[in-house]
């Protein structure tokens, strides 16, 4: 019984594999993103530098055509991406995007290759050295305790719990998106004969 099992799970992977040979570029690459926020983002990243190749067609039709060229001549994909990257430069320059929003750029471009199995013929180090290295951390502190107390002053009443919420967690804007309320657990102190008790 364990045995036909196992048989049976081997031969739905080889099945899969096999449709994955198969399968036309823009599968493969959607394969491999795993993420929610990744299946947005990347494909779109990669239909800009397809756009900025100058080919036609509709994102899939241009996935082929790029996997063509790079097939035939991989030089050509080389040149490609160093222009690209080099188009993104002039944008960080004239104060368009931010200098590590550039690997953004570079990251679903290299996974596409990956995926199907052009990868190897590009020389992604050297494309790779063009890139800024960006800044690691973000520009950002913490409120002093007097513009704390100014935003929890304003009139409505909502601000100051999302305001004491920020600030006793530390969450920033961006958070409050995919924060649910299976997140919160309340804390609840009290004191019993002078020692403090918490429940959670």
């Amino acid at each position: 019984m364990e045995a036909s099992i196992k048989y049976e799970e081997l031969k739905r992977q080889q099945l899969q594999n096999q449709e994955l040979q198969t399968a036309d570029p823009m599968t493969k690459f959607m394969y491999a993103l795993k993420a929610k926020e990744s299946k947005r983002q990347y494909p779109r990243r990669f239909k800009m530098f397809l756009d900025f190749l100058g080919l036609e067609g509709t994102i899939n039709e241009q996935a082929k055509q790029f996997l063509e060229n790079t097939k035939r001549n991989p030089q050509w994909t080389e040149d490609e991406f160093m222009d690209f990257v080099s188009f993104q430069l002039q944008r960080v320059s004239r104060g368009e995007i931010a200098e590590s929003t550039i690997k953004n750029y570079y990251r679903p471009n290299k996974l596409f290759c990956e995926m199907n199995g052009c990868a190897q013929m590009v020389n992604w180090k050297m494309i790779s050295r063009g890139l800024p290295k960006g800044r690691q951390a973000a520009n950002d502190r913490a409120p002093t305790m007097e513009e704390i107390q100014r935003l929890i002053q304003y009139p409505d009443r909502r601000i100051k719990s999302i305001v004491s919420t920020m600030v006793s967690s530390g969450i920033r804007i961006g958070a409050w998106d995919y924060l649910r309320w299976k997140h919160v657990m309340i804390q609840i102190r009290y004191q019993v004969d002078r020692k403090e008790k918490s429940v959670f």
